[in-house]
């Protein structure tokens, strides 16, 4: 029996036969040059409508996949026909090189530009090369690269996989996902989770196991093991037996001691709200509105995102609803919003701060969250991203007063929110806890790299640190403000414990997650949820943290969590 570790993305047992993601589209030979029947102008001309058809196709895969899933394809879409691996590419064309080595090589070189930058400019070049390869394969009449097909269910083996082939896993033949690289928040890690795919990531070696290799998935433990046995098909029938009770929530977030613990759900749209209000979600605490901006070259006007905000509103009336105000930047660029150039954009002007860059847009959208909860029947209450000062908070309070809006709020991301909690919410009305975007900032490390995986968890004592000192700030004298977790951080059933333990008032995750984190929720009482807290936050490392917790809620074993 060999066994592998990585970090366990989504909850699940599963025992299936591997198969490897099919190698690369094979690289245009070196100096292959123009057909002699071709032009340098019609080559030029070939590459700029594969590239559109390519960029068409991910966007039409886009407009049937869920919110995190559409926002990786529409970002990744815009790759396809960037100004500079374009040109890059034409130059070479007009050197004598033929349209599939010239935009190879261009390709190369804009990736490893992006690897320069590092952060979230080095993800991008995952999308780059994905894009790369998705247009040659346009320009020699080949199919794209993609997932392996089979007549029967199987567990994927990846170094990684590109957006588009993530956004289109259909959970009915690939039972589990495994990836080599990658981290716990990278864009393979969050659209598993969004399918609720069994999934884990960082895993090395498993690429050395031979196609049709029988594994033991737990998700959960990040384990895989070959030749499972008894115990192992085992603990895959109780997974199954708890699997359909975990399935549904029934709205009703509760301890033990009848303390209450809304539950909320994170979305990125209407149809997205719709699911989760029939999921029993008990509102949302976190509705992503990029939705309505990515992959667009314009601002949406103001009538557009009161339709767009309305749809989600009136899926949850009479229950509130926390909007987050546009976080562009980073990961998620837009043309006529973010500077694609900026040496580090995880570190840049993203988020609120965009308002200091291209003002109004932020408060046209302030306008139109105003007029759409006007209009509905939910409690709508909104947030701005990457507030780090108070002066920015009360600004933003400032704002949200102008518009109309009774209830501001800010996320807490960065440190220096955390650590200046008390003075930032005497200026809002609450605070939502980002923990991703926390966690890969107080640990200095970006959270889509595998090798970074085990500083970026949300385990992390440090993390655990900040949150407490955030609560303790919100219920400083004079503020008695509501602090909600909005991160991944939500969903893991023993971490919600001690979230719960450490103040929070309110969690909000993936649907999918909810019934999960309520079963374990109603087993403790918010006293033994504070106990738990302080256990953690005295452990030396995040993974002493959650062995130390989850040893002390045998449930959590019990039901596969």
């Amino acid at each position: 029996m060999l066994n592998f570790s990585g970090v366990g993305v989504t909850p699940g047992r599963v025992i299936g036969a591997i198969r490897h993601m099919p190698p690369a589209l094979t690289e245009p030979p070196a100096g292959e040059k123009l057909n002699g029947s071709m032009s340098a102008e019609q080559a030029v001309a070939a590459l700029k409508e594969a590239a559109v058809r390519v960029q068409a196709e991910l966007r039409a895969r886009a407009t049937g996949a869920s919110p995190e899933a559409k926002a990786v394809l529409e970002a990744t879409a815009l790759m396809a026909t960037d100004s500079m691996l374009l040109k890059g590419a034409n130059k070479m064309i007009n050197g004598g090189l033929s349209a599939e080595r010239s935009i190879w090589e261009s390709g190369e070189t804009v990736a490893q530009m992006l690897i320069t930058l590092g952060g979230y400019m080095a993800e991008r070049a995952t999308d780059v090369l994905d894009v790369r390869a998705r247009i040659v394969a346009e320009l020699r009449g080949v199919p794209a690269p993609g997932i392996p097909d089979s007549a029967t269910p199987f567990i994927l083996v990846a170094e990684d996989l590109a957006p588009a082939d993530t956004a289109t896993l259909d959970p009915a033949k690939v039972i589990a996902l495994l990836t080599t690289g990658g981290g716990p928040q990278s864009h393979t890690a969050i659209i598993a989770r969004d399918l609720g795919l069994t999934a884990v990531v960082a895993a090395p070696g498993l690429d050395a196991l031979e196609t049709g290799t029988e594994v033991f998935v737990d998700g959960a433990a990040g384990t895989i093991s070959t030749e499972p046995g008894d115990t192992e098909r085992q603990a895959v029938a109780t997974w199954l037996k708890n699997a359909a009770l975990l399935s549904v929530f029934d709205g009703n977030g509760v301890m033990a001691d009848g303390h209450l613990v809304p539950l909320l759900a994170n979305v990125g749209g209407g149809k997205d709200a719709v699911k989760a209000a029939a999921a029993g979600a008990q509102g949302v605490g976190l509705l992503r509105t990029e939705f309505c901006f990515l992959g667009r070259d314009t601002e949406p006007s103001i009538e557009e995102q009161v339709a767009e905000y309305k749809a989600v509103f009136d899926a949850f009336v009479g229950k509130k609803v926390v909007v987050r105000t546009l976080d562009a930047g980073a990961d998620k660029p837009l043309p006529f919003l973010t500077d694609a150039s900026e040496p580090n954009p995880a570190l840049g002007v993203r988020g609120y701060r965009t308002d200091t860059t291209s003002p109004g847009v932020l408060a046209r959208q302030l306008s139109a969250v105003a007029t759409a909860a006007a209009a509905s029947g939910a409690e709508v209450w909104v947030m701005a991203p990457m507030v780090s000062t108070p002066s920015e908070a009360a600004d933003f309070a400032a704002m949200c007063a102008d518009a109309g809006l009774a209830t501001p709020g800010v996320m807490v991301e960065v440190p220096s929110a955390a650590l200046s909690a008390e003075a930032i919410l005497s200026k809002v009305s609450f605070a939502s806890l980002g923990t991703n975007d926390l966690t890969q900032y107080t640990m200095a490390a970006d959270r889509q790299l595998g090798p970074l995986a085990a500083l970026n968890n949300p385990w992390q004592p440090a993390v655990l640190r900040l949150i407490d000192v955030t609560v303790a700030g919100s219920r400083a004298e004079g503020n008695n403000k509501p602090v909600g977790v909005c991160g991944e951080a939500a969903a893991d059933p023993a971490l919600a414990v001690v979230l719960i333990g450490l103040g929070v008032s309110t969690l909000s995750m993936s649907p999918r997650s909810l019934a999960s984190v309520a079963a374990v929720l109603k087993t403790v009482t918010l006293q033994r949820a504070g106990e738990l807290a302080q256990l953690a936050l005295a452990a030396p490392s995040a993974e002493a943290a959650r062995a130390a917790v989850r040893e002390q809620l045998p449930e959590l074993t019990e039901l596969g969590l």
